[in-house]
Formats: structure tokens, C-alpha cells, sequence
């Protein structure tokens, strides 16, 4: 039995419908605030991030044997008295990790998982078919001059790996106009207010450096492309087998309606 800790966005529910299709029915745990779109007729179990060790023990005595960490999920505030008996013992860990940046603090909660016995899978693992083939995915073909800037945002984000900051920044012309932090995708492309100063930039994405895959892998979907375009950006490039593709027929369909070159690849 597989244990969904789903937060918000595309990706829970499409991992739901891949695990449909092979007859596996999840265990859905959200933390409180952050409820997954998915069928209601899943089990679903709300927890506080200072229950986690209580939620991890009544997973393991419901016969759950792997876990998957999927969906948006913002930062809690801990508040101490709220912490239990079980938990107590790990926060020491995960509340240093919390410190961190997001590759950190996940890779000290997949540790905690698995010291509670259980294997963790990457959502890619379950969807194969999120990670697109290497080649132009939609739109036109992408220009010399937009290959070159995705060259330049993919060592940009190389270089900022080791601050584990972010996953994604927008470049034109071989300089960075902009790049993802805490807040996420959405809020850096919104922060591109004047689409001119845009104009026919590169969204780039890709995994960080040495990051574990089985947690937060990259993804875009089909309100990326819309907010790029509002943004004045005309082409985005993905790294191969790094950046999954939520949504993708729609996806394809902005990218087209758009104009917007979007490939999957090395640089």
C-alpha cells in the first residue's frame, strides 16, 4: 500500500489516475491548510507537521510500505506545544533541516521516513509519462539565440545549486533578468511586470545539482506557458529526464496557441 503525501496543484491527482490505472487505491495525508485536489472518495488523513511521528506510526500499523512526497507545499510554522510524544524525538533533525533550503529540509523528512521502515518512490516512478522525451515539445523550433540562453540559465542554476535556492530563472541575451526563490515559479515569472523587458526571454528549469529526485522534481504545466507568455517570454526550455510535464496536451496547446518554442534536452 502506497501513502500519498499530497499538498496542492496537478501533480497529486494525476499520480491518483496513474495509480488507478494499476489498480492501487493511496492514502491520501495532507497537512492542515494545504488539501490536495483529488477524488473524495480516497481515504484522507489531515496532519500537523509536529504529529508527524504518530501519523508515520499509525501508517505503518495501516500496512502502508511506501510513501510519495507530491504537490505544493508551503513551509509551516512550528509551534512548539504542539509537538507529541513521537515527534518529539525528530525534531532535533527536521527542525534543523527546516533551516536549509528546500533539498535540505526534504532530504532530513525522507530520511525520518524511511527509519520508519518505508520506501520512497519518486512521483515520476509511479508516471512514467511525466517526463517528456527529449526534442521540441511545442511551439516552433527553438532559435540559435534562444539555445544559447538556455546554455546560460542552465550554468546560472548550476552555479546556485550548492545555495539550494531554486530551480528555474528567465534570461535574454545571456543575462539572468530574473530567478526562482522561496516563493516558487509563479511568483518569479509574475515579477516580470513589464513584458518588454521580457521580450523573447528563455524560462529555463531544471533539477538542482546533486539533488535527490525522489522529492520536489521540477515541473511545468500549462499555466506556466500562459504565465511566461504574459510575461513576454517566447521560448522554455526543460532539462531531459529533470523537469516533469503536468497536463501535457494542454500544455502543448498554450505553447502552440501562444507561439511559444518549448524543448526538452541537454544544452
Amino acid at each position: 500500500m502506497l501513502a500519498l503525501f499530497a499538498g496542492t496543484g496537478a501533480l497529486p491527482r494525476l499520480l491518483v489516475a496513474a495509480l488507478a490505472e494499476e489498480g492501487e487505491s493511496p492514502v491520501i495525508c495532507y497537512m492542515a491548510g494545504f488539501e490536495p485536489e483529488v477524488p473524495e472518495d480516497l481515504e484522507r488523513i489531515a496532519f500537523r507537521i509536529e504529529h508527524l511521528g504518530t501519523l508515520l506510526t499509525k501508517l505503518r500499523e495501516r500496512g502502508v510500505e511506501r510513501v510519495c512526497l507530491a504537490g505544493k507545499v508551503l513551509r509551516p510554522e512550528i509551534d512548539p506545544s504542539q509537538i507529541d510524544e513521537a515527534t518529539a524525538p525528530l525534531f532535533a533533525r527536521l527542525g534543523a533541516a527546516m533551516k536549509l533550503g528546500d533539498d535540505g529540509t526534504l532530504r532530513a523528512l525522507m530520511e525520518i521516513i524511511e527509519s520508519f521502515g518505508f520506501d520512497v518512490v519518486a512521483a515520476h516512478e509511479i508516471a512514467p509519462d511525466l517526463l517528456p522525451p527529449v526534442g521540441r515539445l511545442a511551439g516552433p523550433a527553438p532559435t540559435f539565440a534562444q539555445q544559447e540562453d538556455a546554455k546560460s540559465g542552465k550554468a546560472h542554476l548550476d552555479d546556485l545549486a550548492p545555495a539550494d535556492i531554486g530551480q528555474a530563472c528567465v534570461v535574454r541575451d545571456g543575462q539572468v533578468l530574473t530567478m526562482e526563490a522561496s516563493l516558487g515559479t509563479d511568483f518569479m515569472l509574475q515579477s516580470l511586470t513589464d513584458p518588454a523587458k521580457a521580450a523573447g526571454a528563455v524560462f529555463c528549469k531544471a533539477p538542482k545539482v546533486g539533488q535527490d529526485r525522489r522529492a520536489d522534481l521540477p515541473a511545468i504545466g500549462p499555466e506556466t506557458v500562459t504565465a511566461a507568455n504574459a510575461a513576454g517570454i517566447t521560448g522554455i526550455w526543460i532539462e531531459a529526464g529533470g523537469v516533469m510535464c503536468l497536463e501535457i496536451e494542454r500544455l502543448k496547446s498554450e505553447a502552440d496557441r501562444y507561439g511559444i518554442s518549448v524543448w526538452v534536452g541537454g544544452v
